[in-house]
Parts: structure tokens; C-alpha cells; sequence
């Protein structure tokens, strides 16, 4: 079963919340099992290039399967392999924190993407609205 809309609202919602909880003010994209954008929400005074490097780092997320650390691990053992899945795919995959895969039931429904504070941050906000779920 994909994630619904309401899931998905919830998700942003509680991610901007920690984000407001620790000081900062981010972008919240999830995308489908195909990378396909679902939700995106920008706190009022995020970065403007927040929505689009959350999308991507959600969009690469999903289609890589990984997260955004293991994604970043795999760009350090095959920077090849990201330089022609970025030619492949509508938007190049950002590896490194702030990226988490929404799973039910061992099934990958989709990933998160965060951006607009520090990468730990990023990915403390990722968590927290996974959690919400």
C-alpha cells in the first residue's frame, strides 16, 4: 500500500517541527518508490535551493535504495556510477545525510529528503518525521 497524502503531510509536519524545535528552517520533499515527487513543503525562510536539493536527495534515496550515508558511502567507492545515473535520472542524486527511506512492512514506499540546516540536522529532521509514521 503507498503512502497517502495524509502520511505524508504528517511526515512534513513533523519534521518541520524539529527543525523549528533545533533553530533552523528547511525543506521537506517525499517522493514515491520511483523517485517521483509526492509532498514538498518549504518552511517560511528555508534557502530557496532547500525544495530542490531535498527533492533530489529523497529522489536519489529512493532510487538507489539507500540512504543518504550509505548512499554517500557508495559515491566514495563509485563516484562513476552517480556521474551516469545524474545523465539516467530527472534529478542527480546528493549523497550524504538527510535522506531516509519510508518502509511499511519491509517494503520501501518511498524516501524522505531534508535540507536547509547542517547535514546531521538534516537528518535528525528526516528521522523525526519517520517517526511520526
Amino acid at each position: 500500500m503507498p503512502l497517502s497524502r495524509d502520511e505524508a503531510r504528517r511526515l512534513i509536519d513533523a519534521a518541520q517541527a524539529r527543525a523549528a524545535q533545533i533553530g533552523i528552517k528547511v525543506t521537506v520533499a517525499v517522493v514515491d518508490e520511483g523517485g517521483l515527487l509526492f509532498a514538498l513543503s518549504r518552511m517560511d525562510g528555508a534557502p530557496p535551493l532547500s525544495s530542490q536539493v531535498a527533492e533530489a536527495k529523497a529522489s536519489g534515496a529512493a532510487l538507489t535504495l539507500r540512504d543518504g550515508a550509505a548512499m554517500a558511502q557508495m559515491f566514495q567507492e563509485r563516484p562513476g556510477f552517480f556521474a551516469v545515473i545524474a545523465k539516467l535520472t530527472r534529478l542527480p542524486a546528493v549523497p550524504g545525510p538527510g535522506s531516509a527511506l519510508i518502509k511499511r512492512d519491509g517494503a520501501v514506499l518511498g524516501a524522505v529528503g531534508v535540507s536547509g540546516g547542517k547535514p546531521e540536522q538534516d537528518l535528525d529532521c528526516a528521522e523525526a518525521g519517520l517517526r511520526s509514521l
